[in-house]
């Protein structure tokens, strides 16, 4: 290794003050922009600093001023674009404020989110904005609560937990898609989730995610007002991967009494489930309606375009943080955290219920 590497791996507050002939106490201050310190030292300090590739100890400052400028983020899968659009709004909006983010995967195990709370709380962050992967076990959550740290929830409600939340009103435009499915002469509508349970789905079985449990009541409400039985065969939950999705999906379209139409619930299952209807060889909508929660760029490159629920992500990750970063320098809410709504774009991808029975298997 050479003597440079060493060197810029090791330079400290010492060897900076020494480079600029002040005292310890100088370069500091200096470096770390607090305290009385004159102009030239001020210049003769940053210019060493610059010299010798001084990287500040970002955890020795933060045990010095207890702020470390950093904002820990909490997501239950990085992989879905929904999480990434959210937290591409976190950063973007984070970066503005002199705030670097953390962001920590938990694939929607709540053990797994314990585990990041703890962790980040230990990096001495500043504040963290939490997707909870659960909204009825929140204890950890209510503890950063109590504890002052500042905290905001995102996507997700958690009933009794009194912090800043920014997520979509879901039961409404559940209750307004199934609706619309429904008037094209559809009762055999399947609903898809990733959102693990310990036992197969039937009425009334508590859900953990407010977002999941929002979207079956929406359903739910749509039926009753249709006067007709929510086919509760056909929601499934626990789907995995993109496997499991295409199991899921060949099951509901080939059993003998199988939906004619479709709900995914976010994008990444509605990937599989558009490829398992093409690999089945049938046609959206001829064969299968469907739709998605969640509008990306793919969904309009489809043939047909799929209908879809556009929700506001970016803006809810900007708004997030917002709240965050006021909390965390003590101002005041000038407003209440906007409300945010989602949309049902229509596209080509419903259509009349098909004249159709059971679906072969091949």
């Amino acid at each position: 290794m050479s003597n440079d590497a060493s060197r810029r791996r090791d330079v400290t507050v010492a060897d900076v003050a020494k480079a600029a002939q002040v005292s310890k106490a100088q370069a500091a201050r200096a470096l770390g922009n607090y305290g009385a310190v004159s102009d030239d030292v001020r210049e003769r300090v940053l210019a060493a600093a610059e010299e010798l590739n001084y990287r500040p100890n970002e955890l020795a400052r933060s045990m010095n001023t207890g702020k470390s400028n950093t904002i820990g983020v909490v997501v239950g899968d990085i992989e879905n674009p929904h999480f990434g659009l959210a937290t591409r709004g976190i950063t973007d909006t984070a970066k503005k404020s002199g705030f670097n983010v953390i962001l920590v995967n938990t694939d929607e195990d709540t053990a797994a989110e314990v585990d990041a709370v703890k962790v980040l709380l230990d990096k001495r962050v500043d504040g963290l904005i939490i997707a909870p992967a659960s909204s009825v076990d929140t204890r950890h959550l209510e503890g950063v609560h109590k504890s002052g740290r500042p905290l905001v929830l995102l996507d997700r409600k958690a009933p009794g937990l009194e912090v800043d939340t920014v997520a979509v009103e879901m039961e409404a435009i559940s209750h307004e898609s199934t609706r619309y499915l429904i008037q094209e002469g559809h009762s055999r509508i399947a609903f898809i989730s990733t959102i693990r349970t310990d036992e197969p789905y039937f009425a009334g079985l508590p859900l953990e995610s407010s977002q999941i449990s929002d979207r079956r009541d929406g359903m739910k409400r749509a039926f009753e007002e249709a006067g007709l039985p929510q086919p509760e065969d056909l929601v499934r939950l626990n789907a995995g991967g993109p496997e499991s999705i295409k199991k899921i999906t060949r099951e509901l379209l080939q059993q003998p009494d199988p939906a004619t139409a479709i709900i995914a619930s976010d994008g990444l299952i509605g990937l599989s489930v558009v490829e398992a209807i093409q690999d089945l060889g049938l046609s959206i909508p001829d064969d299968v309606s469907f739709l998605m929660y969640d509008d990306f760029a793919w969904t309009r490159l489809t043939t047909p375009p799929l209908t879809v629920i556009a929700q506001p992500v970016y803006e809810m990750g900007v708004a997030a943080a917002e709240a965050l970063i006021r909390q965390i320098q003590g101002r005041k809410a000038p407003v209440a955290i906007p409300e945010f709504s989602a949309t049902l774009v229509r596209r080509g991808s419903v259509g009349a219920r098909p004249n159709r029975g059971g679906i072969p298997v091949n």
